[in-house]
């Protein structure tokens, strides 16, 4: 390629990471103002998470449109090719962060009228919050490039796990203590399923990161902890 091509396919690259770095800004502050909301009967603030939602979908068609007209003008190969492919899966599943944290959000609007055991969301809390920094490790990882530091979040996803089992549990405990929380537990319920796929999508970029860099893949299975 001239020098000309090359600078513009670099601006191309780079106009792509910018947007990757939005939409990683954007998905981040949808989940936490999303667990804030729940955790303080904010209605207002889970109203305006849901609406964060579409920035984040018309930035996955935007990364999308740009990668395959790249790959078509340039025709990268190995390590560049790579790069593409990555942008384009780590959109997709900063995407889908952003569809859960928003699920969230439109529970939390529900539940707000009827929280009945306000220390029911503390164990949600501490799953979220591990979820966040999960995600903001694995998208600084994406920025450097760094195949370790992305497999240091892959390798943490079973301390969620853990979390939602114990969540699981104390939200049983309130629904057999009164039947009266049943509703506002189940919501509860799906809002920890949520959380824990978010956690599942950030150990997806965590991989897309390792191939990006060394192109190869991670194990399907990770390493059980120990008991």
């Amino acid at each position: 390629m001239t020098d000309h091509t090359v600078k513009a396919y670099d601006k191309e690259l780079e106009q792509i990471g910018l947007k990757i770095a939005e939409m990683g800004g954007i998905a981040e502050k949808m989940l936490v103002d999303a667990m804030e909301a729940l955790s303080t009967m904010n209605t207002a603030l889970a109203e305006r998470t849901v609406t964060n939602d579409p920035k984040l979908d018309l930035l996955q068609r935007e990364i999308e449109d740009s990668a395959i007209l790249t790959i078509a003008r340039r025709q990268p190969v190995a390590g560049d090719l790579r790069e593409i492919v990555g942008a384009i899966r780590t959109a997709s599943d900063l995407e889908r962060v952003g569809d859960l944290a928003k699920n969230i959000a439109k529970r939390a609007i529900k539940v707000i009228s009827d929280s009945r055991v306000p220390r029911a969301t503390i164990g949600l809390k501490h799953m979220s919050d591990l979820a966040a920094r999960q995600l903001k490790d694995v998208l600084d990882a994406y920025s450097a490039r760094d195949a370790a530091a992305a497999k240091a979040v892959w390798l943490r996803d079973s301390e969620i796990d853990a979390l939602e089992d114990s969540v699981f549990r104390d939200l049983l405990t309130f629904m057999m203590e009164d039947p009266r929380n049943i509703t506002y537990c189940t919501h509860l319920l799906f809002c920890s399923k949520n959380i824990e796929r978010i956690g599942d999508h950030t150990t997806n970029i965590a991989e897309t990161i390792h191939y990006l860099v060394t192109g190869e893949s991670l194990p399907i299975e990770r390493p059980r902890p120990p008991r």
